[in-house]
């Protein structure tokens, strides 16, 4: 992509992250964490920080970032990767579907554009019940197994891991959806029925905004750049400043997917009863151990990337 396209395509990602209001101060602080962090004139040919100035403050509309797109394949790509952003937390509100609709017809797409909506619909679907009547606890709940439970823990973190390898926008759709239906089943195994707005809230307050984490995502892919600071106030910056690109956002993922997963056991085994700073804080430190352990799992992210297939997305997000 020529620079300005690069500029755009990331005005528009951000663009969907708020179509829908962005009522979420987490989700903004998380985004403005994100922008923040991308390198600026040293590593891009713009400032990302500038670019989410620009759109919050109405400079930057998406009429304005359409006209910047010159070639049908920076348009098909820009719309899927903002598709992506609508699709994180389940099939797009109203709000979503106004914005990709209005986004389709700027963006003049061709009707291969209907395929790749009707795939991304079905990851958003997938892995989590849409509408439960409450977020309830069991009766009763049989023994818990935590080595189980920690080695569902450590399969999803593996298997997001290998998501970001692969080139496909389709793959990286599937991330946050998957890292739902984690913390749908650990919150099932301690008896909890969670419906998806208790997902989405249990995600932020951690400071792991849905929407956020699909901008910084797509972000790392559209500007291959290195991310400083981001999600949970410097997700990335135990890394180190290695290799930009497939193997940094597998390293991010890892890491994030793994926290989650292990703050979710602690939290539904304590009953619920973590305040929102030591959530906050847990997640933090749980992400240092992703961190840390990204590079004894790395062998086995390469070796699952490796056996993956676009086609096998849709259905690692369906499955039971």
């Amino acid at each position: 992509m020529h620079p300005d396209e690069q500029r755009a395509t990331f005005a528009l990602l951000l663009h969907a992250a708020l179509a829908d209001g962005l009522k979420s101060d987490a989700e903004r602080a998380a985004l403005r964490r994100i922008t923040e962090g991308f390198p600026g004139a040293d590593g891009s040919a713009f400032n990302p920080w500038t670019v989410y100035q620009e759109v919050l403050g109405g400079k930057l509309s998406v009429a304005a970032a359409v006209a910047a797109l010159k070639t049908p394949e920076a348009k098909m790509l820009a719309y899927e990767m903002a598709l992506g952003v609508c699709d994180t937390d389940g099939p797009p509100n109203p709000a979503e579907q106004t914005f990709l609709a209005d986004l389709r017809t700027a963006l003049a797409l061709p009707a291969g554009a209907m395929a790749v909506e009707q795939a991304a619909d079905q990851i958003a679907a997938g892995p989590v019940p849409p509408v439960l009547p409450a977020e309830t606890k069991a009766p009763a709940v049989a023994a818990v197994n935590l080595a189980a439970l920690e080695k569902s823990v450590l399969h999803y973190a593996i298997l997001n891991g290998a998501l970001e390898l692969l080139p496909q926008n389709l793959a990286t759709m599937a991330i946050v959806p998957l890292q739902m239906k984690m913390v749908y089943g650990v919150g099932k195994a301690h008896g909890y029925t969670l419906d998806r707005g208790h997902i989405r809230d249990f995600l932020a307050t951690a400071g792991a905004g849905l929407a956020a984490q699909a901008v910084e995502g797509y972000a790392r892919k559209l500007l291959g750049g290195l991310v400083r600071g981001a999600l949970g106030g410097g997700m990335v910056g135990g890394l180190g400043r290695m290799a930009t690109g497939a193997a940094t956002g597998a390293a991010v993922t890892f890491a994030a997917t793994y926290a989650l997963g292990h703050l979710a056991i602690r939290y539904y085994g304590g009953g619920r009863r973590m305040e929102t700073a030591v959530l906050k804080d847990t997640y933090a430190k749980l992400l240092g151990d992703g961190r840390a352990a990204f590079g004894e799992h790395r062998g086995e992210i390469e070796r699952r990337a490796a056996t993956l297939s676009p086609s096998d997305v849709i259905n690692l997000v369906r499955a039971p």
